[in-house]
C-alpha cells in the first residue's frame, strides 16, 4: 500500500496519510462498511468509466455503479488511492480494464457466487454481447425491474440470446392474450422460460382455469417465488387431475387454502405422491378426501414422511399387505408425524420386531407420537411375552447355563429371539442328524448360531453337506459356519479349490481355516500364491454377487 513520512516532533499515533485512513476503513476483514464519501468517489469514477470511457448507455452504467457493492469493494482493494478516491480511480481503469459483466450481473440482482458461473469465459466488455445489452433493454423498457433480471438470467439465458425485436414480440404476444403488462413483467421473473419458445399454451390454460375457479392475477403473483421453477405444463395436469379425481365442486376452496399443491415444487411432488398411493392401492375418491384434508404442511414434507414410514414398516419386516393396509387408512397420519429412526424407537419400545409389527396394526394410531422430538415410553409387557421369558429361561438353564443369575442375565443378552424361536432353531441342528449333546456344546461354543431363522439354518446345512460335499460332522469342529453368509463360504471355497487344482493351496486346509481368515489373510496366504489367483480372485466376487 505504499509508505508514509511521520514527523518526528509529533506523536504517530495522531498522524496518518488520508491512504492509509482509507487503507482501514475500507481494506479491513469482510463486513467492513466502506465511508458513504468513499463509495460515493468511487461509484462515480466506475460511472464515469463506463458511460464516457466505455460508452455505455448512461441508465445501465448507473445501474452498475450504484448497485455492485461488492465488486467496488474488490476494486477499491486494487487501487493505490492518493489523496482522492474519483481521481485515484479513474486513473487505475484508464490503464486496468474490468470485466465489465460483474458489476453489471450484480447491479441485476446477483451475488457473486450467483453470477460467477455465469460470467463469459473470452468477453470482458459488455459491448461484445450485443444481444445480451438489446434483450436487457427490452425487459427494462417492458417494466421489468433491474434488480429482477439477474434472476432471469439465472433461470433461463436463452431469453437473453435472442434476435433482436424476437423478444418485443414474445412479449406483444401475451398481451394480445389478453395479460396485462405490469402482470407479464412479474411472471416472467417467476417463470423466465415463458419466453424461450413459443407461446407456453398450458401456461395460458392453467390461467384461464384458474381465473375460472375465481383467483385473480394478484392471487397468481402473491403465491409465486422467485426461488421456484415453475413447469406449467406439470401445474395443468396437477389441476385437470384433482378435476377428474372429482375434487371440481371443492377444487377452489382446496387450492384457496393450500397453493403449495399447485406452485410449490411445478406440482411435480404431487404427481409424485399421487403415484406412490395409487401403487399401495388407494382409491382416486380416498385421495381426493385426502387433499381435502391436507395439513398446513410443504408437500415435500408431507411425501417424505409417508416414505419415512414406508422404509420403517420395512426395516421391521412388515408383510407388503400390511403396510398397503395402514397407508391406504392412515395417509393423513403418516404424512403429518415426522417419525424417528428405526433403531430409536425399537429402543425406546423396547420391543421386537415381531411385536412391533403386531401392536401397529391393532393400534395404528399410536404411530402419531413416535415423531421426532416425542418421548417415547416402552411398550407394557405382554402376556406373550411372559410365556417368552418363561420359554428362553427354561432353554438356557437346559443348556447348562445354570441359575446363576449372571449368567442368565449375559445369555439373554447374546441370545435374539423368543423362547421357542431358540429351541426351534436348536431342533433344527438337531433333527439335521446330529447329537443334542454335540449340539448343546456347539451352542455354548458359538451361541450367535441360534440367531438366525429356522430356513437359513436349514439352508446352510444343506449347502454344506449336499453342495460343498463336507460331512455335517464338521459342524461340530466348526460351528460358527453357521454364522456366516453363504456367499463368503461359496466365494472362499470356490476360490481354495482353484488353487488347489493350480498346486498352490495345501490340499488338507480346514474348513475353519479357509472360512474364518479375514480378507487381508486370505489374499495373503492363498490368493496371491498364484500370480492370477488375484485376478480370479476377482472375478469369482464379480460372479457370486450376480448370483446374489
Amino acid at each position: 500500500m505504499g509508505s508514509f513520512h511521520i514527523p518526528q516532533s509529533q506523536n504517530p499515533r495522531l498522524y496518518t496519510t488520508e491512504r492509509s485512513v482509507l487503507s482501514q476503513r475500507c481494506y479491513g476483514e469482510d463486513g467492513v462498511r466502506i465511508p458513504r464519501a468513499t463509495l460515493k468517489e468511487a461509484q462515480t469514477a466506475l460511472l464515469e468509466y463506463l458511460h464516457s470511457t466505455r460508452s455505455i448507455q448512461f441508465v445501465d452504467a448507473e445501474n452498475m455503479s450504484k448497485n455492485s457493492p461488492h465488486f467496488l469493494r474488490k476494486l477499491l482493494k486494487k487501487v493505490e488511492i492518493v489523496k482522492d478516491v474519483r481521481r485515484s480511480m479513474s486513473r487505475f481503469l484508464r490503464y486496468h480494464p474490468i470485466n465489465e459483466f460483474e458489476p453489471f450481473f450484480e447491479s441485476l440482482g446477483l451475488k457473486p457466487c450467483e453470477y460467477t458461473p455465469l460470467l463469459p469465459r473470452d468477453l470482458m466488455f459488455l459491448s461484445d454481447d450485443c444481444l445480451l445489452l438489446e434483450n436487457y433493454r427490452v425487459l427494462c423498457e417492458f417494466g421489468v425491474e433491474r434488480n429482477k433480471i439477474g434472476q432471469i438470467y439465472k433461470k433461463a439465458v436463452q431469453v437473453f440470446q435472442h434476435d433482436f425485436g424476437v423478444l418485443l414480440l414474445k412479449l406483444q404476444a401475451y398481451q394480445k392474450l389478453g395479460l396485462s403488462q405490469s402482470f407479464i413483467a412479474k411472471i416472467i421473473v417467476y417463470s423466465p422460460h415463458v419466453l424461450t419458445g413459443d407461446i407456453d399454451i398450458k401456461f395460458i390454460k392453467v390461467l384461464e382455469m384458474l381465473n375460472g375457479l375465481g383467483f385473480d392475477y394478484a392471487w397468481i403473483k402473491e403465491h409465486l417465488s422467485e426461488k421456484e421453477f415453475y413447469n406449467w405444463s406439470m401445474i395443468f395436469r396437477v389441476l385437470k387431475f384433482f378435476r377428474e379425481m372429482g375434487c371440481s365442486s371443492e377444487l377452489g376452496g382446496l387450492i384457496s387454502q393450500h397453493p403449495r399443491l399447485l406452485f410449490e415444487g411445478s406440482s411435480g411432488r404431487v404427481l409424485s405422491l399421487i403415484a406412490f398411493l395409487l401403487k399401495f392401492g388407494l382409491r382416486m375418491d380416498r385421495i381426493s378426501s385426502m387433499f381435502l384434508q391436507f395439513p398446513e404442511t410443504q408437500v415435500s414434507h408431507f411425501a417424505s414422511n409417508i416414505i419415512r414410514f414406508f422404509l420403517f414398516f420395512q426395516e421391521i419386516e412388515m408383510e407388503v399387505d400390511e403396510i398397503g393396509k395402514i397407508v391406504c387408512s392412515y395417509p393423513i397420519l403418516l404424512g403429518s408425524c415426522t417419525l424417528k429412526k428405526t433403531s430409536s424407537l425399537l429402543h425406546d419400545l423396547n420391543v421386537g420386531k415381531k411385536r412391533l409389527c403386531k401392536y401397529i396394526q391393532e393400534n395404528p394410531q399410536e404411530l402419531s407420537k413416535w415423531g421426532m422430538g416425542t418421548r417415547v415410553r416402552p411398550l407394557p409387557v405382554s402376556g406373550e411375552g411372559v410365556e417368552s421369558q418363561k420359554l428362553k429361561t427354561k432353554f438356557f438353564l437346559d443348556l447348562g447355563y445354570g441359575e446363576n443369575p449372571n449368567m442368565l442375565k449375559k445369555a439373554f443378552k447374546v441370545f435374539r429371539g423368543r423362547g421357542g424361536e431358540l429351541q426351534e432353531r436348536f431342533d433344527t441342528i438337531v433333527n439335521a442328524g446330529l447329537d443334542q449333546e454335540d449340539v448343546s456344546k456347539m451352542v455354548r461354543v458359538s451361541p450367535q448360531i441360534l440367531n438366525q431363522s429356522k430356513a437359513l439354518i436349514q439352508s446352510k446345512i444343506d449347502i454344506l453337506v449336499n453342495e460343498l460335499g463336507f460331512p455335517l460332522s464338521s459342524l461340530i469342529l466348526f460351528p460358527s459356519y453357521l454364522s456366516y453368509t453363504t456367499q463368503r463360504v461359496r466365494l472362499r471355497l470356490a476360490m481354495y479349490n482353484w488353487l488347489k487344482d493350480q498346486g498352490k493351496a495345501k490340499p488338507d486346509l480346514a474348513l475353519s481355516t479357509i472360512i474364518s481368515w479375514s480378507d487381508k489373510i486370505f489374499l495373503s496366504q492363498c490368493v496371491n500364491n498364484h500370480p492370477s489367483g488375484p485376478q480370479v480372485w476377482e472375478d469369482l466376487k464379480a460372479e457370486f454377487t450376480r448370483d446374489k
